[in-house]
């Protein structure tokens, strides 16, 4: 009968050991179950999916918050993602319905709490995306099961609106835009409301997003309606200031979309826009792919956020005072621009035929045209300084993915960073150059071999999918893996990305006033790998010489 009793005994112990679990939730909605998954001896996961952090959004408004539920909420499915023009553009995908989150909580030997939360936007140009991301055999891009379990902290994703309805604007109180980035509002205070349910810190709360999501992670930094909601912050490849971050002239975007969905385009717009279907809406905002050196495909990217005097209540580069006690890190790839540049100069990516000299002097002729010709000749001297009398193939088709790197991505980062660095008190500025190159370069066309890190080359790498999927990777791909979740989920906990649970390659400085210094990212990389004045000389272009030239009349 002893005996018995302790064969009950341990059974229970191993049930319990076997099941470390949140089980059912308590939110402001009401009650939530996910699922819990085993990842080892003592190592469970609660994933919950889909549960709503706002109610059914009205169209062209603010999100409100959601009435709530009876009953248990099973949080098992993925939910669809906001309605959006699919990859050709002629179709649409997804629902207004949309808005929901997405949570992963590690645990070890015992249920976890006061955790370090990591909340992730995802990109798309603002026209795309989803919470889950790209989806390979079940295996979805954004899934924080391996930030989640090897950092320690709780991840978050959502939904938000995109496209047309999500950023369509008339520039006035009609529609006045920005209801994707309400949507990532309204999605971060029930964070921080609700999070400490699921095991987690409301007051450790990261933001990171990549591209269009690196862009919304710093606007809602600078936004002051997120004051005390946000400890920390990481963006990459996009913040506030880059060019196709901010749309400069709304009401005549909305007029061409209007007229494209039969609307007239006086005082009864917006009432006939609201009263548009979704789908008819969707689709007049689809991007145009064509493009050329004189007609940038950056210049086509016209639905994003509007200067509103609500959320955005003045320029971006007027509200890093708002950001002054954030930690921050911002970073691009080193050929961020490559995937622009496939479409606007293509002879970019041939083996065999190469990009005219004049090809490369109407882009930076595009890019500039505001100060004329000497913005031009300034620009071209710049840029072909290191050239000589006869510059290689290679060299001009560099120099082109060079151009277009610091133009939408290098040279706003770079100027996100001094404002953050001049505005901080308590806040500190990380900076990164991610440089590992590209896992099909020389392989695959169009992918030269002389290919760096493409724009959202460092996904992969930041959601562990050298580990997830190891036979389509190698040891050095989980290398660099593993060092950028290390200084991800560090940061996350200690605002230092070089202090936490992992271990590190290289101590990362931060980033000052005088000191410029920046961490360069990849496999190989050791202490060595600290950098300073990251592309000093085209930076001082950008920022300094080529702003104070006249502007042409």
């Amino acid at each position: 009968m002893a005996m018995l009793g302790i064969l009950i005994a341990v059974a229970a112990f191993v049930t319990t050991a076997s099941a470390t679990s949140l089980g059912v939730v308590y939110t402001e909605g009401g009650m939530v179950e996910g699922e819990n998954i085993r990842l080892g001896y003592r190592h469970h996961m609660d994933i919950f999916r889909g549960i709503p952090f706002a109610d059914l959004p009205g169209r062209f408004a603010k999100p409100k918050r959601h009435p709530g539920w009876d009953g248990i909420l099973k949080a098992t499915e993925y939910r669809n993602r906001c309605m959006q023009v699919t990859m050709l553009m002629t179709d649409t995908r997804g629902s207004e319905d949309c808005l929901y989150l997405n949570i992963w909580v590690p645990h070890s030997r015992s249920v976890s709490t006061n955790l370090p939360v990591m909340v992730w936007i995802y990109g798309g140009g603002f026209l795309a995306g989803g919470s889950m991301g790209a989806n390979f055999l079940e295996n979805y891009l954004y899934s924080g099961q391996e930030i989640a379990d090897k950092g320690n902290v709780i991840v978050v994703t959502f939904g938000y609106r995109v496209g047309t309805l999500g950023f369509l604007s008339t520039g006035d109180s009609d529609l006045p835009g920005n209801y994707g980035l309400w949507d990532q509002q309204a999605a971060i205070a029930w964070v921080h409301r609700n999070i400490r349910s699921f095991g987690g810190d409301p007051d450790n709360i990261t933001l990171f997003g990549e591209s269009a999501g690196g862009a919304s992670v710093s606007f809602q930094t600078l936004t002051p309606h997120n004051k005390g909601l946000i400890k920390r912050a990481i963006s990459q490849s996009g913040v506030a200031l880059c060019p196709w971050a901010v749309n400069r002239n709304p009401r005549q975007y909305a007029e061409e979309i209007a007229l494209k969905v039969n609307c007239p385009t006086d005082g009864r717009m917006a009432a006939c826009l609201k009263m548009t279907d979704p789908k008819v809406l969707t689709l007049a905002g689809s991007l145009s792919l064509s493009a050329s050196p004189d007609h940038p495909l950056l210049n086509n990217l016209l639905l994003s956020p509007v200067i509103d005097g609500d959320f955005l209540p003045d320029e971006p580069y007027n509200l890093f005072h708002n950001a002054a006690e954030i930690d921050y890190i911002a970073g691009v790839n080193d050929m961020d621009g490559h995937l622009f540049t496939g479409l606007d100069v293509p002879s970019v990516n041939s083996h065999l035929v190469d990009t005219p000299v004049e090809d490369v002097k109407r882009l930076l002729a595009s890019f500039t045209k505001e100060k004329g010709k000497l913005g031009f000749e300034n620009a071209y001297s710049t840029y072909t300084l290191d050239w000589g009398s006869n510059p290689k193939r290679e060299t001009i088709k560099k120099t082109v993915v060079a151009i277009e790197t610091d133009f939408i991505f290098l040279i706003p980062t770079q100027t996100a960073l001094y404002l953050h660095a001049n505005s901080s008190t308590t806040g500190r500025t990380y900076s990164y150059l991610f440089s590992q190159p590209n896992r099909f370069g020389g392989l695959v066309l169009p992918f030269p071999s002389w290919m760096g890190a493409d724009h959202a080359d460092d996904l992969q790498y930041v959601f562990g999918k050298p580990f997830t999927t190891p036979l389509g990777y190698w040891p050095k791909h989980r290398d660099v893996s593993r060092y950028m979740i290390a200084y991800w989920t560090n940061f996350a906990r200690t605002g230092n990305p070089n202090k936490g649970e992992l271990r590190v390659p290289a101590t990362w400085p931060e980033f000052t006033d005088s000191g410029h210094k920046f961490l360069e990212i990849n496999s190989k990389m050791d202490p060595s790998y600290v950098r300073q004045s990251l592309r000093l000389r085209y930076v001082h272009f950008w920022t300094s010489v080529l702003p104070n030239l006249p502007e042409i009349v």
